[in-house]
């Protein structure tokens, strides 16, 4: 995956550095740590649009050329994996010792995926007894994250398993789409699909720290990661008979990330 060569560039660090390991607990009373991490995002649940079929009585006003006649949209849900795929995060985190081997922590995390183009249905024409692709290309997702949690290790020696618990907010910059129809001449462009939105989310990891030295340890984990959904924006679809597609935006991702956490 994306996020190994951390792994690769952490431990060539810590040998051109001469780090030396060490068995001793650094997350005490008091202790505060900051920690740089970065990975990628797998989605595994989740519509970026939901389905719909609407009837679209005259395709004029769409192209000229098309004047009186009639069409079915038969638009299908596509998920953020058929859309963006694998998203990319990169974080930073701030913690806070509790006691020995818990730690309270804030995180600051940006999560980007590219535009990302997809067949999001047909149009069924009756006067030519076909239906046509419907193509939609989404901007990119760009999303913005505070979080706060808990973070729980194991054991005393230089490798030590861990569980966290988060909650926080994500903001997500506005999404247009365009749809074209390639073989009826139709396109609607940078229609408004989602308004910047804010979001709930929560999620928990699982992971591994290993002390590379006196005061860094690397970091490794993977985790789920549920966010809520975005506001939608009908200005442009919804007259069109398409304003129950975007009512969505949820979604489940299991993030995969690697580290370097600095102890003070």
């Amino acid at each position: 995956m994306k996020a190994l060569p951390f792994y690769t560039l952490a431990a060539a660090a810590a040998a051109a550095l001469g780090l030396p390991g060490a068995a001793h607990a650094q997350t005490a009373p008091g202790k505060v740590s900051m920690t740089l991490l970065g990975g990628a995002d797998f989605p595994v649940s989740g519509d970026v649009h939901g389905g719909a079929t609407a009837p679209v009585p005259d395709l004029g006003p769409l192209n000229p050329a098309l004047a009186g006649v009639d069409a079915e949209l038969r638009i299908g849900s596509r998920s953020y994996d058929q859309i963006y795929g694998t998203t990319w995060n990169i974080g930073a985190e701030l913690a806070y010792g509790i006691r020995e081997n818990a730690e309270l922590f804030g995180q600051f995390r940006f999560q980007r995926a590219g535009r990302g183009t997809v067949q999001v249905g047909g149009a069924f024409v009756p006067a030519l007894d076909t239906t046509l692709d419907v193509n939609g290309t989404f901007d990119r997702l760009s999303t913005y994250a505070i979080e706060v949690g808990y973070r729980q290790f194991f054991g005393s020696g230089a490798l030590k398993p861990y569980v966290a618990g988060r909650v926080g907010a994500a903001f997500t910059d506005s999404i247009n789409a365009t749809f074209v129809i390639p073989d009826a001449d139709i396109a609607i462009n940078n229609a408004p699909f989602y308004k910047s939105s804010t979001s709930f989310v929560a999620g928990g990891d699982l992971g591994l720290s290993y002390k590379l030295g006196s005061s860094v340890d690397l970091i490794g984990e993977v985790g789920l990661r549920y966010t809520t959904g975005l506001r939608g924006d009908d200005s442009a679809i919804g007259g069109l008979g398409l304003a129950a597609i975007n009512n969505g935006g949820g979604r489940l991702d299991v993030p995969v990330r690697a580290g370097l956490k600095f102890h003070f």
